[in-house]
């Protein structure tokens, strides 16, 4: 048998961890062929490929990125994009996919697996908001990365009596924002899933200062103010219909500095987050994603993706994993209020 694996989407902590459990399990166990589709939906549509070995994984367990590269390429945006596909993979004798990805890498998955292609998905997104999974490889990452930061910052705010604003990465979902910035002692933390008040932000920011005591305010790229709009980098979409955001950190340092006649800067964390050496943990889950894939792939269970639910691996349809994003719950925000200010 012959497999093909590929990384869609942004780059992310464990997606070599994840390559290096197929790859060995693949051909230990199995004796399969396995094959790297370079840069994303990109390398079966092209044909861009490359054998994957023993060798070419023994060292990459601890590399953060991706040796095959990434990219938000959509097939079901290029012209007879499915047809290009299935002759690729005709013509390589690649009898089944893994795709490792976020939520738009799993809805191609999903939609080439009702095209009649047999892909298997592992979940990947720093984020956490994949549906039908507890955790995502690379979020644990993420956020540790977001607390260290907020660590450090914490010393320069209080040398300078300044109030600091973080801007963490969350499109839709305030995962990062609230496990980083509870971790961290934020006096604030601002999440896509719920409009804030900038007075109500102001208040807790001023209590902080009368208690002798320099505010962190961690926002999440998201985050929005009531009656406000989405901060942009730019209004170009890519693929899939995304715009960049970011910015939202910057204004409210502005808003801050003005309403309190405090110092107050913004530090945008951006794409550190995703980079360098995956956590123990995000090591940990993403080989299990990669053996189990593996074994789905094995029973010919196709059209699944493989999740976390507690401490077990499980399969679930890629129709739920895909069918809506999860986000925070109130009552998980309302949790981390009882420390603003």
């Amino acid at each position: 048998m012959r497999v093909g694996v590929l990384t869609g989407g942004g780059d992310c902590p464990g997606l070599n961890a994840v390559i290096r459990g197929v790859v060995r399990k693949g051909i230990e166990v199995h004796g399969w062929d396995i094959v790297g589709f370079r840069n994303g939906w990109n390398g079966p549509l092209t044909g861009d490929s490359r054998p994957l070995g023993l060798n070419d994984v023994e060292d990459i367990l601890t590399r953060g990125g991706t040796i095959l590269r990434s990219s938000r390429t959509n097939p079901y945006k290029v012209e007879g994009g499915v047809d290009k596909i299935k002759a690729v993979l005709a013509e390589q004798q690649v009898d089944a996919l893994i795709a490792i990805g976020g939520e738009d890498t799993l809805g191609v998955a999903k939609r080439l697996t009702d095209d009649g292609v047999g892909v298997v998905g592992v979940p990947k997104t720093i984020d956490n908001d994949l549906g039908a999974t507890d955790y995502t490889f690379g979020f644990d990452t993420a956020v540790s990365i977001a607390t260290e930061a907020i660590d450090r910052l914490h010393t320069t705010a209080e040398s300078h009596h300044r109030a600091l604003v973080v801007e963490v990465m969350g499109r839709h979902a305030g995962w990062i924002a609230l496990h980083s910035g509870l971790a961290g002692g934020a006096s604030v933390i601002l999440v896509p899933e719920r409009h804030f008040n900038v007075d109500q932000v102001v208040s807790w920011v001023e209590r902080r200062f009368e208690k002798e005591f320099a505010p962190i305010i961690v926002v999440a790229e998201g985050a929005l103010p009531e009656g406000g709009e989405e901060k942009l980098l730019t209004g170009e979409k890519d693929a899939f219909g995304h715009v960049r955001l970011g910015g939202i950190g910057t204004w409210l340092a502005d808003e801050i500095a003005a309403r309190t006649g405090k110092e107050s800067r913004a530090v945008v964390l951006g794409h550190v987050q995703r980079g360098g050496t995956p956590t123990a943990y995000d090591r940990v889950l993403a080989t299990r994603f990669g053996l189990n894939a593996v074994d789905a792939v094995a029973d010919g269970d196709f059209g699944v993706m493989v999740a976390l639910r507690g401490t077990d691996i499980v399969r679930v349809k890629l129709a739920e994993a895909t069918a809506e994003l999860k986000t925070v719950p109130v009552e998980r925000y309302e949790e981390a209020e009882v420390f603003f200010g």
